[in-house]
């Protein structure tokens, strides 16, 4: 499952530009879809077709993430950007960005070393791609740029950039390969514009009509130094959401993750998110409405270029919906 995550860590593919990341996707996935198809917003929606006399179930992950996008090119070729997404100032001064065409860029501030200078405004910030005029710059207004950085290998502790939401990716991923003669019509949803406002997957659920749904996403952490008090931990186990700022977690859909972690000996931990949300507040809310919830990955440094997830939390996730999905739903 590393080498998976890895692909789709360093694979490029902000809001708006996901055919990179998609192409991954449906490399990975292989054999193990019954029918693909690619929506008119990008959304990648595979089904895993089942028996017969089960639900219609929509699970979904998002596979784009956050980015920054040019503004204007001054007359030296330096690139003056905005954010695509969640993106803070905070995390960017020194870090790189790739842009579709393979450019990569160095992230600039006009006050580095300068007495006092602060947390930089998006004004200060700007990406150097070793251009000497607006003419010789490969980039103009409207490229968007991903961050970049490797993976990284700390054993159970993995660290790349968009983990949000690519380790849910893996994750469904691995479900797709692993479940087999279920009851149910599996739909798994890699969708569009998530950061942007969960956009891909309120058009894909409009046009699936799921009889239930689940997201697959990173929440944050309480586990860190002076880490604002929140009852999920790095290494353990798949946190099963309760609520974020988008959705209240469907009660029978709660309940049915928690008896089936328990029943399969997965550990889990609830999740209440303060900020944030995620793909199910948006199933929730399509057409009549949809029972939705959604399995969390534990991640640390969310929304900067160095996300931390554990393996064992996404090998407990891939367990806990292969279990959930192979038996009869009765909510």
């Amino acid at each position: 499952m590393k080498e998976l995550v890895k692909t789709l860590t360093e694979t490029y593919g902000p809001s708006g530009d996901e055919g990179q990341i998609r192409a991954r996707i449906i490399e990975a996935i292989g054999e193990a879809a019954d029918e693909t198809r690619v929506d008119a917003l990008g959304n990648l929606i595979v089904l895993k077709r089942g028996r017969g006399g089960g639900k219609r179930v929509m699970v979904a992950a998002h596979m784009d993430e956050i980015g920054l996008v040019v503004t204007h090119v001054d007359k030296k070729g330096f690139a003056r950007v905005g954010r695509v997404g969640g993106v803070q100032t905070l995390t960017l001064v020194g870090g790189r960005v790739r842009f579709a065409n393979g450019t990569v860029g160095v992230i600039g501030y006009e006050k580095w070393f300068k007495a006092g200078a602060g947390v930089p405004t998006w004004d200060e910030l700007y990406v150097d791609v070793g251009a000497t005029s607006a003419e010789d710059a490969p980039v103009g207004v409207g490229d968007v740029a991903g961050f970049t950085r490797p993976f990284e290998d700390l054993g159970n502790r993995l660290v790349a950039k968009s983990m949000d939401d690519r380790a849910g990716c893996a994750v469904l991923v691995e479900v797709l390969r692993q479940l087999a003669d279920a009851p149910h019509d599996v739909y798994a949803v890699f969708t569009t514009q998530e950061e942007v406002g969960t956009r891909g997957a309120l058009v894909s659920a409009f046009g699936i009509e799921p009889e239930l749904g689940l997201a697959i996403d990173v929440t944050l952490t309480g586990d860190v130094p002076e880490a604002r008090p929140m009852a999920v931990a790095l290494g353990g186990g798949p946190a099963i959401k309760v609520m974020d700022r988008g959705v209240l977690a469907h009660a029978g859909i709660k309940r049915w993750m928690m008896d089936g972690a328990e029943r399969l000996g997965v550990p889990y931990q609830l999740e209440v998110l303060e900020v944030g949300g995620t793909d199910a507040g948006a199933i929730q809310m399509s057409r009549a409405g949809v029972p939705a919830g959604a399995v969390s990955i534990p991640a640390r440094h969310v929304h900067t270029p160095s996300e931390m997830v554990d393996l064992n939390d996404l090998q407990g996730a891939v367990k806990l919906l292969v279990g959930l999905l192979s038996a009869p739903i009765d909510l």
